[in-house]
């Protein structure tokens, strides 16, 4: 209904151009010795405007496409667009359409031409205007009477002070790894968390896999983003935009970061490192599990389950509750039981921490044992 009633109103106004022009054509001296007033003149009149209208009426939907495609693309350069620039860019385009306004009253006395040239000085003076203003948000934005004016000094000042809470790009490692989800609950992470349409699709295409282990991460994944949607009110955001020319999400991740000047937050080890060389900061969330493990020093006791035999001979492996694997020496014996261990050393791996321990019993025996033999070499001696 809507698409019928925009193409009745444009096949409207061009029969009205039409008429018009007709109008115009036919008070020329030329015009009117070739169509004198009378039948002819009103048949030109009406065969131009009929003319027009059906030409309007055809190409009505490919202007409404046009239209509506132009309007879209529009709307999304403005949401890339920081609130500062849109600011900046209003106040400058005001300025040099009212400076443009102001000229074009004095070219408006230049015969011929002076409608035209008031017209392009508009144009020019307008765009002029927008650009300097986007470049120079900053000075128009701090008129003192609306806004405070931060000296250079003041900025860095409050940068200092106040913590800067910029957008979080979620990608599709961490959000089926899960653990995101914690975090924000927690309190750590601050601003927008941005889900690309991009991330969502290939989520959505690993649920759908033959895979079962690949389709149950996919489902997982989706649970979790619907779950953090509910739960942080206003703070998950799905972007919608896409970048055509680029083909692998990593890219299209870092190309968003650029844009929007945020960082990202994934697992991908690979995507760590290429964001890095760009210049994005990247939050890893196996970073983070790794600095908030408990420290543990050589010497000290825990109390360990030993799960199953290492690769060692006698060696049997059990795990902290944070997944830290401990390798007891002479552990193997004991797979099934929840034994006291004594930690000997500690290493630090890139897949993370590794604890060396042995079995208390085993440390108590050979202190023993030790303790024996020097009371037997001092009853001999004495």
């Amino acid at each position: 209904m809507v698409r019928r009633v925009v193409r009745s109103f444009i096949t409207l106004v061009g029969a009205a151009g039409g008429f018009g022009l007709a109008n115009f054509i036919s008070r020329q001296e030329v015009m009117q010795r070739l169509i004198p007033e009378g039948t002819t003149y009103y048949a030109f009149i009406v065969v131009s405007t009929l003319l027009a209208s059906l030409i309007a009426f055809i190409f009505a939907p490919s202007l409404m496409r046009a239209v509506v495609q132009a309007m879209e693309w529009t709307e999304t350069s403005l949401q890339k667009m920081p609130t500062q620039d849109l600011l900046g860019g209003a106040v400058g385009l005001i300025i040099g359409l009212i400076i443009a306004s102001l000229l074009g009253y004095s070219f408006s006395y230049i015969p011929v031409i002076g409608g035209y040239l008031a017209i392009l000085v508009s144009l020019i003076l307008g765009y002029l205007g927008m650009k300097l203003g986007m470049r120079r948000k900053d000075d128009l934005l701090s008129v003192r009477s609306f806004f405070p004016r931060f000296t250079t000094r003041d900025k860095e000042k409050v940068s200092r002070l106040e913590p800067r809470s910029q957008g979080k790009i979620l990608d599709t490692s961490v959000i089926i790894d899960g653990r995101i989800a914690d975090i924000c609950r927690s309190g750590f992470l601050e601003g927008t968390l941005w889900i690309p349409s991009f991330v969502l699709e290939e989520l959505r295409h690993i649920a759908d896999s033959s895979d079962l282990l690949k389709r149950s991460r996919g489902r997982r994944g989706l649970d979790i983003l619907n779950a953090m949607r509910k739960e942080l009110d206003g703070m998950v955001q799905i972007y919608e935009g896409d970048f055509e020319d680029l083909t692998e999400v990593d890219s299209k991740l870092v190309r968003l970061a650029q844009t929007l000047g945020a960082q990202i937050v994934t697992n991908d080890y690979n995507l760590n490192k290429v964001a890095e060389l760009q210049g994005i900061r990247v939050l890893n969330i196996n970073e983070l599990a790794n600095a908030v493990k408990p420290i543990v020093l050589p010497g000290e006791e825990m109390n360990v389950q030993v799960i199953k035999d290492g690769k060692e001979a006698g060696q049997g492996i059990g795990y902290l509750d944070d997944g830290t694997m401990i390798v007891v020496d002479g552990g193997k014996k004991y797979i099934g039981q929840t034994i006291d261990v004594f930690v000997t050393s500690v290493f630090q791996t890139a897949a993370g921490r590794m604890i060396f321990a042995k079995p208390r019993m085993s440390v108590d025996k050979k202190l023993s044992s030790t303790t024996a033999s020097s009371l037997n070499e001092v009853n001999v001696s004495g």
